[in-house]
């Protein structure tokens, strides 16, 4: 239900408090007087069936009683009470709760059990939210609501926070208040029976007084909704998040180097950065930085200058960068030739700009503005220690100025206590972020420059890559299936033939059962050749001598076959062997061996990994984790963030791997595992990637049987919806034109932009509501880069000249509450009256049927009047708001089609 009815228990007019108690120490004391504390802006009304009235106000007996529905219940009773009260509440109309008492899943068997009473209890009441239950409550300090039994009320702010740990909230309220650090909302999700993160970032998504999210997060239900709502959050605001149990270790053992390696911790970090959130480690930056990022514009880039009137704290500075994979930025012959101007002649003549220590606040000033418009500096940290003749108050009047008119970030360390204080209030009135040491600034700026490098990946185009294999998935499953119900862990050779149903090279090997067979398949594939154990039982062939490389001749087969299957048996006695394999060997000294795998994880669904394979790679671990599907500019980025990149690249005359193939390859490798439930765990190690060629010498999946057994819904397994492929179809315009109905690509962005650019301004202006230029990366983001979850953009795609073109695109949008969709249609110029848009309207509102939404809306202007008979024709309802310019469509649709 996302944000259905969430209004009624973040901005609720009248608030049953049921357990509400005159006993201090009692939870249902505390919230009642925390509500009365807060001034709440609404109705309480206190529930107690054994009092007249609670702490001096008339009490009820029974939500029954009371004069008026309240919009929100929060109950405070014994566990065991919990599912009656849901029922009564229910049955009152009352669509809004908070349930604080505890007793139920984090108890054991017997709580799960009473909580499936609670949630089958809710199920009853169509719309009814629930927040809980075994949570300390909400806080909304803007109407004076504190819902909970902690102690303090905090401020009204710009930042929602949200925890799994209600023993953490009372921490953290108790700090904010003493801080002044000020809250929009404050919520404790406890067992997240309904309400879960996804419906709050959705919800504090449409609020207007929400400038970040601040979230604490033990474990993610809902994946695919949780990435959906950051990803729509994170396009416009900041979310931090903090992950407990960083280390907590799988209960499932792995049966491959993905497995082994691609930890729980790891897949949440890829997670969040594909969602574009901002991971910190220490909650006490979890509010600095908030109020960074929502004050401060994102970096172009890591490159940092550091300004400083003592070396000391520019070494600091420099060290904590260079520690955070920072860039200190390389200063350019002009910023160097004016700062020589400027500065006195001992000043340290490059990056940190030391100005030394008896620099007045003039000289400083003067530094930073020409420091903040060098092209290679991205952002500027300004230090000051105290010294003799410093003026750190006047210093950082200067420093603001500068600051608060700059597009590039400023930040300040103002190192010291009472001397700088006043220089710091200074900064905090104007805006700048400050902090007491450099290695605190330098950790705030590279959270910046996550955050703009996160959003980067959310927006970046990607190069469209050919994919010369058809996407035929009917004839392609006939060949996968089969391969896949062979066994548990498939062989070597029906593992490679999986892959090369997906167009992945492979170096497909040869079985031998016998040394005869060996040497057989040895001049079949062509010497020098490479033999491995076959066994469904051992992973890492190399580990008991299951691998011999680089043989000759026919005897050195046959020698190596016999002490191969002696040494196995010796080290593995109950292993099963089948024989070997025998391939051609693969010349690796022009290459590079790398690791690209895929496994199931239990709340994200499939993750892949990349990194440094061959025998070393549990050593290195150099290693890469992200969610498919993949991309060709996503898959890139994550092969530059490996460490052994520059390797990968060329390094030092050695020549460097096709990369093109490389991200072509993995990206195959990310359409098999969206395409495959069935696959529990892959591994491709090692994939050799040199100047020629990309192959996968080794490979392996485990198949997940209950897959297979109970196949899932398509695509459930992925927290990401893939690029919806079912939804392309054929149509025929008027004049005959064929056109290609599909959704749009990130990939489509160049032609987006050329299909503004042979429209009119009328057109434009029908469409946009205002006028433009040119069209721009910024522009087309929206537009282009869409989540398939929430929105469906069907272009109208056609072949002119001999190459592609978008003429039109529909566009439905359903927002937080999937009942309800917006609608648009645009039409270039040359293909209109042809009945294009009628065709794309026909085809969106199809869609919107299929996918439960009852009502949809449009809106366009009065003089547009093909737009207008268009929806007049299909059944809108059409009101004129002659005062407003506008004319608003509506459409009431039925159930979903079967």
């Amino acid at each position: 239900m996302s944000i259905r009815n969430l209004d009624k228990i973040f901005n609720p007019h009248r608030v049953a408090v049921i357990g509400a108690s005159s006993n201090p120490g009692t939870v249902g004391y505390s919230v009642l007087r925390n509500m009365i504390n807060a001034s709440f802006n609404g109705v309480v009304y206190p529930v107690n069936p054994k009092r007249e009235s609670v702490q001096g106000i008339q009490s009820y007996p029974d939500v029954a009683s009371l004069p008026r529905t309240p919009d929100l219940a929060v109950i405070c009773t014994p566990a065991t009470t919990v599912p009656g009260l849901v029922r009564d509440c229910g049955a009152q109309g009352i669509r809004g709760l908070v349930i604080l008492s505890a007793g139920f899943r984090e108890t054991g068997a017997e709580g799960k059990a009473l909580e499936g009473e609670v949630k089958a209890a809710a199920a009853e009441f169509e719309g009814m939210r629930i927040i809980g239950p075994n949570c300390l409550g909400i806080i909304v300090p803007r109407i004076g609501m504190n819902a909970t039994f902690a102690a303090g009320h905090p401020a009204d702010g710009n930042v929602a926070f949200v925890s799994q740990s209600g023993a953490l909230c009372t921490s953290i309220l108790d700090w904010a208040v003493e801080e002044g650090i000020g809250f929009s909302y404050f919520v404790s999700v406890g067992n997240m029976l309904d309400v879960d993160f996804g419906d709050l970032i959705d919800y504090f998504g449409e609020d207007e007084h929400t400038r970040s999210i601040l979230l604490y997060i033990e474990s993610v239900t809902e994946a695919r909704k949780f990435m959906s709502a950051s990803r729509a959050f994170a396009r416009s605001k900041p979310i931090l998040v903090y992950k407990a149990g960083r280390f907590a270790e799988s209960a499932k053992a792995a049966s491959s180097h993905t497995g082994a390696m691609a930890g729980e911790d790891a897949v949440y970090d890829a997670a969040f950065r594909r969602a574009g959130m901002v991971r910190v480690y220490e909650i006490g930056d979890l509010f600095d930085s908030a109020e960074l990022l929502a004050r401060i514009r994102p970096p172009s880039g890591s490159r940092l200058a550091i300004l400083t009137n003592a070396g000391g704290p520019g070494v600091m500075a420099t060290d904590a960068l260079i520690a955070r994979r920072g860039t200190l930025a390389p200063l350019a012959a002009e910023t160097l030739a004016k700062l020589n101007e400027i500065l006195p002649r001992f000043w340290s003549h490059g990056n940190p700009v030391d100005v030394l220590g008896d620099a007045p606040p003039e000289r400083y000033a003067a530094a930073l503005e020409i420091l903040l418009a060098d092209p290679n500096v991205d952002a500027v940290i300004a230090i000051l220690a105290p010294q003799a003749v410093t003026d750190p108050t006047t210093t950082a009047h200067e420093v603001s100025a500068i600051a608060t008119k700059s597009p590039k970030p400023v930040l300040a360390a103002w190192m010291g206590g009472r001397l700088m204080r006043e220089g710091v209030e200074l900064f905090n009135r104007a805006g700048v972020p400050t902090y007491a040491t450099p290695d605190q600034a330098v950790e705030a700026f590279m959270h910046l420059v996550d955050y703009a490098r996160n959003l980067e990946l959310l927006y970046e185009t990607p190069r469209e890559i050919p994919v010369r294999f058809p996407l035929d998935q009917a004839t392609i499953r006939t060949q996968v299936a089969p391969l896949l119900r062979k066994a548990e862990i498939l062989s070597e050779a029906d593992s490679k033939k999986v892959l090369a149903a997906y167009g992945i090279p492979v170096v497909q090997p040869l079985i031998a059962g016998t040394a005869d067979e060996a040497v057989a398949a040895a001049k079949k594939a062509g010497y020098p050749v490479v033999l491995k154990i076959l066994s469904p039982d051992i992973t890492h062939k190399t580990d008991v001598g299951g691998v011999a490389l680089g043989l000759h001749s026919d005897d050195e087969v046959r020698t190596s076959f016999a002490r191969m299957l002696d040494e196995v048996r010796a080290r593995r006695p109950k292993a099963r062997l089948e024989g070997v394999t025998v391939q051609r060997m693969i010349d690796t000294s022009r290459g590079f061996e790398l690791l690209v795998g895929a496994k199931k994880d239990p709340t994200f669904g499939a993750v892949l990994m990349m990194g440094m394979g061959g025998i070393a790679a549990e050593v290195y671990k150099d290693t890469t984790l992200a969610l498919p599907p993949l991309n060709e500019r996503l898959t890139r980025r994550r092969l530059e963030s490996l460490q052994s990149w520059p390797l990968i690249e060329g390094y030092r005359g050695r020549p460097g791997a096709d990369i093109d193939l490389l991200v072509e390859t993995v990206m195959r490798v990310s359409y098999l595992v969206a395409d495959y439930p069935e696959i529990k765990e892959l591994d491709i190690n090692p994939l050799v990637a040199s100047p020629d060629e990309v192959v996968a010498v080794d490979a392996r999946i485990v198949v997940d049987q209950e897959a297979l057994k109970n196949p899932p819904r398509p695509y459930s397994h992925l927290a990401i919806r893939p690029y919806p492929e079912g939804y392309t179809r054929q149509a025929t315009l008027r004049n005959g034109t064929k056109v290609l109905l599909r959704p749009i690509r990130p990939e489509d962005e160049p032609l987006w932009h050329e299909m503004l650019a042979v429209s009119s301004r009328e057109s434009i202006r029908f469409r946009f509501r205002y006028l433009f230029k040119e069209s721009t990366h910024q522009m087309a983001i929206p537009f282009c880069f869409i989540d398939y979850d929430r929105e469906m953009a069907i272009v109208a795609e056609i072949e002119d000249g001999g190459r592609k073109r978008i003429v039109g695109v529909g566009r439905l949008v359903v927002g937080p509450d999937p009942t309800t969709a917006e609608y648009a249609v645009f039409v270039a110029d040359p293909w209109q009256n042809q009945g294009l848009g009628g065709v794309l309207t026909d085809y969106c509102l199809e869609i919107a049927r299929n996918w439960g939404v009852q009502v949809v809306t449009a809106e366009t202007t009065p003089d547009n009047v093909r737009m207008i008979a268009i929806f007049q024709h299909r059944g809108f309802k059409i009101e004129h708001r002659t005062q407003d310019g506008v004319v608003l469509a509506q459409l009431l649709q039925g159930s979903p089609s079967p």
